[in-house]
């Protein structure tokens, strides 16, 4: 059954297989971690520097990338972990490189099937999870992307988010 508005109006969904399938537009490894190193560069993220570490976690070898840029909020983390959402912008003349809001997905989904975003911005926090492993665990029919993020609204006061 497809999800509904208010309005009784049918919304469009993902089957989960399309991270696959999606992830196949880029025929080589590096052409995928590319993408998320121009996720990096980007006016309104605006890096400086940028890892990327192999290790083993449980048996299995994870690559993680870590840049010192400005962070992502629940919303923005919830666009990035979206399809087809890009609100991106030149700043002070420089023109941002992702702008159709699918690198991240094919990127990450060519190097893996799971992908844990951890993000933290000036107020926010925030955990991201695109995982082709929780999908077909649970059976869903659609893509689900579980966020959970922390906003400080006052000094030492947090409150949490739970968008799924």
């Amino acid at each position: 059954m497809a999800a509904q508005t208010d309005h009784g109006v049918p919304l469009s969904t993902l089957s989960p297989k399309f991270l696959h399938s999606n992830s196949t537009s880029h025929t080589w490894p590096f052409s995928a971690i590319a993408e998320l190193i121009d996720n990096a560069y980007d006016p309104d993220v605006s890096a400086k520097q940028f890892w990327i570490d192999k290790t083993v976690v449980k048996g299995k070898e994870c690559l993680s990338f870590m840049d010192n840029g400005n962070g992502l909020d629940h919303e923005t983390m919830h666009k990035m972990l979206s399809f087809g959402y890009s609100d991106k912008i030149a700043m002070n003349g420089q023109e941002p490189i992702g702008i159709y809001g699918n690198g991240f997905k094919s990127g990450s989904m060519r190097l893996g099937k799971d992908a844990v975003v951890f993000s933290k911005s000036k107020r926010t926090s925030c955990v991201g999870m695109l995982s082709q492993t929780y999908l077909e665990m649970i059976g869903a029919n659609q893509i689900i992307v579980p966020i959970v993020s922390f906003e400080e609204r006052n000094t030492n006061k947090y409150i949490l988010y739970l968008i799924q």
